[in-house]
């Protein structure tokens, strides 16, 4: 669970993606191919990485899937992912 989870996050458009997910909203794979510059094809597939890791949870809205970071995670992995989401100027 832990090595699949930092094996995610160690990819730098799917650490942007848990950064923009982090505010606590649902948000389309349209909006995060917008402000992370990525194609549909590419966002979906680092989506589904960060969904296999255990990391977010996915929502079908007509033609696109809203993504959130997974609201019951594991301890472990809710340590993990505030580590990784810590600012880098305070790193």
């Amino acid at each position: 669970m832990i090595l699949t989870a930092l094996s995610a996050l160690a990819e730098p458009t799917r650490l942007a993606a848990m950064r923009i997910l982090q505010d606590g909203d649902e948000h389309c794979v349209c909006d995060l191919m917008r402000r992370l510059e990525a194609t549909q094809s590419r966002m979906s597939r680092h989506m589904q990485v960060l969904k296999h890791a255990g990391l977010v949870v996915d929502r079908r809205d007509a033609q696109w899937v809203r993504y959130r970071i997974r609201p019951d995670l594991p301890p472990p992995l809710r340590a993990l992912l505030a580590a990784a989401l810590v600012d880098e100027v305070m790193a």
